[in-house]
């Protein structure tokens, strides 16, 4: 797998390059700021982008847009230490790929290969806030339960699973989400889950 870096700090950098090589990745290119990013990122057009958010000149989230722009299918990995809720909110708007937190090293190899396999990947401590932050703002239109629903359809579960999960029938599953998509005005399950994470 070919990855560019871009942190703008010299020490991460290089940790995040030992660590890759020694998964067997190809470091192509490094960068210190989203500025760099871009350029990179038309130059050696690579697997992934292991980008940092808190950047001079042009911070993580731009860079984002700026390189979706040329590339709507690029896969780009943010990594920071903060789990503010705008850049959260800006990241998944975006169609970014990936939030995970600096702090979790152990987890970036792997959500690295998740990506990379076209998944979805979020630090643990991201989609928790992600659930407290949608569950505010759905509150005034759904119920608990459709809210229990709404997050498991969301995850890609499908009736059977999430009748399982909430020990509900089928039927049961059916009708509630008749019933959310007829309250929201969706078409379909998968409009629900871009509902979910467009909050």
């Amino acid at each position: 797998m070919k990855i560019i870096i871009v942190d703008d700090d010299y020490l991460v950098v290089n940790s995040l390059k030992t660590i890759l090589s020694a998964n067997g990745m190809e470091v192509l290119g490094e960068g210190y700021d989203g500025e760099e990013s871009v350029k990179l990122y038309q130059k050696h057009r690579p697997d992934l982008i292991l980008m940092d958010i808190r950047m001079e000149k042009m911070n993580g989230i731009e860079a984002t847009e700026r390189i979706l722009e040329l590339d709507s299918d690029a896969k780009i990995l943010l990594i920071t230490t903060f789990q503010d809720d705008e850049y959260i909110s800006a990241a998944l708007h975006l169609g970014c790929k990936g939030y995970i937190l600096k702090q979790n090293i152990k987890g970036i190899i792997p959500a690295i290969n998740a990506v990379h396999s076209g998944n979805l990947v979020y630090d643990s401590k991201i989609v928790t806030n992600i659930q407290k932050q949608s569950k505010k703002k759905v509150d005034g239109n759904l119920t608990p339960r459709e809210f229990d629903i709404l997050l498991l359809v969301a995850e890609g579960l499908n009736n059977k699973e999430i009748a399982e999960k909430l020990y509900l029938s089928e039927g049961t599953v059916r009708n509630y989400i008749s019933n959310m998509l007829e309250k929201l005005s969706l078409r379909d399950r998968t409009q629900l889950a871009i509902y979910y994470y467009k909050l």
